[in-house]
């Protein structure tokens, strides 16, 4: 499916900008900051990237909301979803609009079943693993984080010019991903244990969450985003200040994280003020740091 109008018909041309348009008030609504940099990208693929995080989200949301169903019953939906996702990228339809938009950015950017098992499996890892070891936890960060990087940089390198570059560029995009993911355990310490009954740091205890174990986490993290900040110079210029934009949002998190009592983290999120945000993402704009 292609985002020129001229090769669909007129009705289906239609469905498609609605489907696109749904992923687009999906990102909106849960996203500020993810909304504001994805506006940094150049089209087609803007539009490509907003359509693989709509479904992420909204699988992420079967899974997160313990008000809305038992956890065998969220299984049920996800598992739906799932092979609603597999349906879509054999027919190129559906009738779930987030579904639909997605499978159209699968098709025409090579996306396929080895990057959407895992990240479906960690998905539904969340309904059953509580606490982590460091094998389970590196292949839930790797299906729920680290394969959304590698479609990004499918969709960033659709131009078959660009295509030689993934696997040079593909470990980049997993470290990117992983921090993002980790930074967002960090962030997100109460209400993951709290509310949804998970740990997902081996051998931590939030209860006694202390510095040291946050300066820890943090070290590793920072040397997620120092691998990926490599690797960014070499983006195709109509990604690169959006991913530059990205990071910076998630480099000023774990300064914040870094300079925030443990204690403080272990009951409220760490944030990045808007005007600092605005700022970050102007730099990106004029290519500061490039």
């Amino acid at each position: 499916m292609s985002l020129d109008h001229t090769t669909s018909t007129p009705a289906r041309a239609i469905y498609d900008d609605v489907a696109r348009r749904s992923a687009a008030v999906v990102i909106s609504a849960y996203s500020t900051s993810f909304a504001w940099a994805c506006r940094l990208l150049a089209e087609p693929v803007r539009t490509h990237v907003r359509n693989v995080y709509a479904l992420v989200r909204i699988a992420d949301e079967v899974v997160d909301d313990p008000a809305a169903a038992e956890a065998a019953h969220r299984g049920h939906v996800l598992t739906v979803l799932e092979e609603e996702t597999y349906q879509a990228l054999r027919t190129g339809y559906s009738t779930n609009l987030i579904v639909h938009a997605f499978a159209g950015t699968a098709r025409a950017c090579g996306i396929g079943p080895e990057l959407l098992t895992p990240f479906f499996a960690s998905m539904r890892a969340d309904l059953a693993v509580h606490e982590h070891d460091r094998a389970s936890l590196d292949t839930y960060v790797y299906g729920s984080a680290e394969v959304v990087g590698l479609m990004c940089l499918r969709v960033f390198l659709t131009d078959p010019a660009a295509r030689s570059g993934y696997d040079e560029l593909a470990p980049g995009a997993r470290r990117l991903g992983a921090a993002f993911q980790k930074v967002n355990f960090l962030r997100d310490l109460a209400e993951d244990h709290d509310d949804l009954g998970r740990t997902y740091f081996p051998g931590l205890d939030p209860e006694h969450f202390a510095d040291t174990h946050k300066d820890a986490l943090l070290d590793d993290i920072d040397a997620d985003l120092a691998a990926a900040a490599a690797v960014v110079p070499l983006l195709p210029p109509s990604s690169r200040r959006a991913v530059r934009a990205a990071h910076g949002l998630f480099a000023e998190l774990s300064r914040r994280l870094r300079t925030t009592p443990a204690s403080r983290i272990r009951a409220e999120r760490v944030r990045v003020p808007g005007p600092v945000k605005a700022r970050i993402l102007l730099a990106s704009l004029l290519g500061v740091g490039a």
